[in-house]
C-alpha cells in the first residue's frame, strides 16, 4: 500500500472514531469518561493522513524537477558515446538499434510497473471502518450475560448512608452489593426502585443485570439481581425493566464463578426506555 494509500487509511480511521466520539455510538466499546480521549485520538490521525498527503506532494514535485535535470546530462552523455563509436568507424544499424532501445525502454517502464504494484487484498483495511460508521453494534445483553459469572465477588469498602424517604432509587451495582454483603441491614422497611436489563437462565428464572465497565466492551461483567415475587407470566429477554420491591434475605451462587447473587422481592414491574449508556460506570472491579 503506498504513501496515499496509507494516507486514506489513516483519515478514514480518525474520521470513524470523530463520528464515534461525537455520537453515542462510542458507548458501546469504551466508559463515558474516554471520549476526550477518543476524539484527540481521531483529531490526531486526521492531522497525520493530512501531513502524509503533503509531504508526498512535496517529495513528489522534487523529485521530478531532480530527474529532469538529471535527465540532461545522461542524454549528452548517450550522444557523445554514439558520435565517438561512429567516428572509430564501428558499423551503424539504425534499424538494429531503434529495436533494441526499444525493447529496453518496455523493459524499464515493465519493471517499474512491477516495482509500484501494491496487493489489492490490502483495501480490506477499510471494511472494518465502514462497518464501524455504517452500522451501530447493539449493547452487550442478556446473552452475554448469561454466559459469564457475575462480578459480585468483592466485598465494597463501605456504603453511605442512603437518602430519607420511603421508597429510595438504587443503581443495580449498589443494591447487589448491600443486599450480598451489607445483609440488607440498610436495605430493611424501604421501597426500593432498580432498573436494570431483563435476562432469564435456563429454568426461566429471571433476572434484572448491568454489564459493569471497568475500561471497555470488552472486560464487561455482569452484576445480576434474581427477582421474586409478583413477576409477570410473560417476560421478554432484553427488555429494560424498572422493578420496586423490598429487600429479601433471599440468594443463589452463579453456576459460573459461585459469585453471590441476592434476590430482589417484586411489587411491581414495568417496562423503561434504555438509557443512553447501558453499561454501568459505578463498578470499580
Amino acid at each position: 500500500m503506498n504513501r496515499q494509500a496509507q494516507a486514506a487509511v489513516l483519515f478514514l480511521t480518525g474520521g470513524a472514531i470523530l463520528h464515534a466520539a461525537l455520537t453515542d455510538l462510542y458507548l458501546r466499546y469504551v466508559k463515558a469518561g474516554l471520549q476526550p480521549l477518543l476524539v484527540a485520538a481521531g483529531v490526531v490521525l486526521i492531522a497525520t493522513a493530512a501531513a502524509t498527503i503533503w509531504y508526498e506532494r512535496r517529495a513528489a514535485g522534487t523529485s521530478g524537477g531532480d530527474d529532469i535535470a538529471a535527465e540532461a546530462p545522461a542524454r549528452t552523455g548517450a550522444l557523445a558515446r554514439t558520435g565517438a563509436l561512429a567516428q572509430v568507424g564501428t558499423p551503424a544499424d539504425p534499424h538494429g538499434q531503434a529495436h533494441t532501445d526499444a525493447a529496453a525502454d518496455d523493459a524499464e517502464a515493465h519493471a517499474h510497473t512491477h516495482a509500484h504494484r501494491e496487493p489489492r487484498i490490502s483495501w480490506l483495511l477499510v471494511l472494518p471502518l465502514l462497518a464501524l460508521i455504517l452500522v451501530a453494534p447493539p449493547a452487550l445483553g442478556s446473552y452475554s450475560a448469561m454466559r459469564t459469572g457475575t462480578a459480585l465477588q468483592k466485598q465494597p469498602w463501605g456504603f453511605a448512608d442512603l437518602p430519607a424517604g420511603g421508597t429510595v432509587r438504587l443503581n443495580l451495582v449498589d443494591y447487589a452489593g448491600r443486599a450480598a454483603y451489607d445483609h440488607g441491614r440498610s436495605l430493611d422497611h424501604r421501597h426500593i426502585k432498580i432498573a436494570g436489563l431483563l435476562a432469564l437462565d435456563r429454568d426461566g428464572t429471571p433476572y434484572l443485570v448491568r454489564m459493569a465497565l471497568s475500561c471497555c466492551a470488552a472486560d464487561a461483567q455482569p452484576v445480576k439481581i434474581g427477582l421474586t415475587g409478583r413477576i409477570p407470566p410473560v417476560l421478554r429477554p432484553d427488555t429494560w425493566l424498572e422493578a420496586t420491591g423490598t429487600y429479601t434475605a433471599k440468594q443463589t451462587k452463579d453456576p459460573l464463578n459461585d459469585g453471590i447473587i441476592p434476590f430482589l422481592h417484586v411489587t411491581e414491574l414495568k417496562p423503561v426506555k434504555a438509557p443512553r449508556d447501558p453499561y454501568d460506570e459505578s463498578w470499580n472491579g
